[in-house]
């Protein structure tokens, strides 16, 4: 009898399993449910294309509030007070179209499920709150209808409204989602232009968004750009995640901030919290006004697999990419003119490959914290004088195995010899702004031709090629001419040099070979000024 039921109780407990593994699977993000939905962004259900909106609600703004509400008995409630309308929805697949102009009004929605939320040139002006407050946790399609200009204005202080958020002129508690190529300007004279404390998304779209007082675009959890066309003005932060990611697929960026351009950053004391970013795409400009201000910040890892980047920082501390971990940059066209280190990341950096340009005023190029590892593409760093460099590792492992490497600056950290597989030479000496700096081969093939960036009373020029062959002889020549060819931020490709002074000559014997008086780098201090060529580009 014990026996039979110690077997019993195993099939009992075994049919419970299998009952509960077949039960059809419940995620959090079923938005249909009513249920909220995951933080992480699901590409599917983001577009907008896969779900359907099958009743209109429209309201519009012309003289007096016209409401058109087919759902007012079956769960959506319209409400409007002195040019103030609330909705109400208990009800699915809900389009709420706005129009018209208001000097002193307001659209805030309540919502148990998603819904589409369509401008179709509407202009709100709040003067004592959020011009657009959608106080729901789901997914929100805004859609900017073609050829229509759409105005979003908040006041300067806002009436208190007990618990409820409302941190920006067009604030949700979830997730802004932007499809349509009208255009989108949205002004931010409170806190920030547009905020959600979930995560923003945008497809297409034309944004000017402007905030005076805070951030351009503010989330908790993440935001992901695959395309439109941004201009953003703020005071504080272009773009912000606080506990999440950015995520830079396309689209045309075009960023003046007093803070940060683009940035994840985190104020709490929870350390699993590591804010990320990842750009693989588009076209970002950045300018930076403010002391500290950096152009591209990532708390966590920072990683660069493409796009055309140009980061501009023009006042004291201010970095242009930084990463407070690891920063990889697999491709991209990326050129950083910067006061302070125009590259940092406190772990360390890898580069894989992209056309790299790097102009400090005041500190060095690139800058790790950590390792420094170089494997391809081509990379100029310049910094300014001793003790700054071009390179800077703190004296850690500095790898290089491909690529066209050029630094220049008072000094450089030195490449680890055990660990490269392209040679090195470092040259020492001095350079006038504007001089040719040249080395040829003994066939007179020349395998570096570059106009010197600034004067250096004590130059140290960085250089690693594949041409460096095993045991070569080389000439390094200074002045002269170059004819023909290309440019990439003085570095000559395909040109014909000729003239100039002989400098030096060298033998690479080694993986790292020294010439003349040199200066070593990592140290700490402050550098002189000066201006890199002009121009960004070719």
């Amino acid at each position: 009898m014990i026996k039979y039921n110690i077997v019993s109780s195993y099939l009992f407990l075994f049919s419970l399993i299998i009952s509960i593994l077949s039960l059809p699977s419940c995620s959090t993000d079923d938005i249909s449910s009513g249920e909220e939905t995951k933080t992480v962004p699901d590409d599917e259900k983001d577009s907008v294309d896969n779900s359907s909106f099958s009743t209109t609600v429209t309201i519009s703004f012309d003289n007096t509030v016209t409401v058109s509400n087919p759902m007012a008995d079956n769960g959506v409630s319209v409400q409007v007070d002195n040019g103030q309308v609330t909705v109400v929805s208990t009800a699915e697949e809900i389009e709420y179209i706005l129009s018209g102009t208001t000097a002193n009004g307001m659209v805030k929605i309540y919502s148990d499920y998603k819904f589409k939320l369509t401008f179709n040139g509407v202009s709100i002006t709040n003067p004592s709150g959020s011009a657009v407050n959608i106080q729901s946790h789901k997914r929100v399609f805004v859609q900017l209808n073609d050829n229509t200009q759409n105005i979003l204005t908040d006041g300067s202080s806002y009436d208190t409204n007990g618990s409820e958020d409302q941190k920006a002129a067009f604030f949700s508690e979830g997730q802004l989602i932007f499809n349509g190529n009208g255009s989108l300007t949205v002004n931010g004279n409170n806190k920030h232009a547009i905020c959600s404390d979930d995560y923003v998304r945008i497809y297409e779209g034309n944004f000017l968004l402007t905030s005076k007082v805070s951030d351009g675009i503010h989330t908790n959890d993440a935001v992901i750009i695959d395309g439109g066309t941004l201009v953003i003005n703020a005071t504080k932060d272009a773009i912000e995640c606080e506990e999440g990611y950015i995520l830079i697929q396309d689209g045309n960026i075009t960023i003046v901030s007093g803070d940060e351009g683009i940035t994840t950053s985190y104020e709490g004391s929870d350390s699993s919290i590591n804010p990320y970013m990842d750009i693989n795409g588009g076209t970002i400009d950045i300018t930076t006004t403010g002391t500290s201000a950096k152009g591209i910040k990532s708390l966590g890892n920072l990683t660069i697999n493409g796009g055309n980047i140009k980061v501009k920082t023009s006042l004291r501390e201010a970095e242009g990419i930084e990463s407070k971990r690891e920063l990889v940059i697999n491709d991209g066209y990326i050129i950083v003119e910067a006061y302070d280190d125009c590259i940092n990341a406190a772990t360390s950096i890898i580069i894989n490959g992209g056309d790299i340009y790097c102009y400090s005023t005041a500190n060095d190029g690139i800058d790790s914290n950590g390792t420094l590892t170089i494997t391809g593409g081509t990379v100029i760093a310049i910094g300014t004088s001793s003790p700054e460099d071009g390179f800077d590792c703190d004296q850690n492992t500095f790898k290089i195995t491909g690529g066209i490497v050029l630094g220049i600056g008072g000094g450089t950290s030195t490449p680890t010899s055990s660990v490269c597989t392209q040679r090195t030479v470092i040259y020492g000496g001095s350079g006038s702004n504007g001089e040719i700096l040249n080395i040829q081969s003994a066939d007179g093939t020349s395998v570096l031709t570059y106009q010197i960036p600034r004067a250096y009373s004590q130059m140290t020029v960085l250089f690693s090629s594949p041409n460096l062959t095993s045991g070569g002889s080389y000439t390094i020549s200074k002045g002269g001419t170059v004819s023909g060819g290309s440019e990439f931020f003085g570095l000559y490709s395909g040109a014909t040099y000729s003239g100039g002074t002989q400098a030096a000559t060298f033998t690479a014997s080694s993986m790292v070979t020294q010439v003349g008086s040199t200066s070593g780098g990592g140290q700490p201090g402050g550098g002189g000024g000066g201006h890199g060529p002009g121009g960004w580009g070719w």
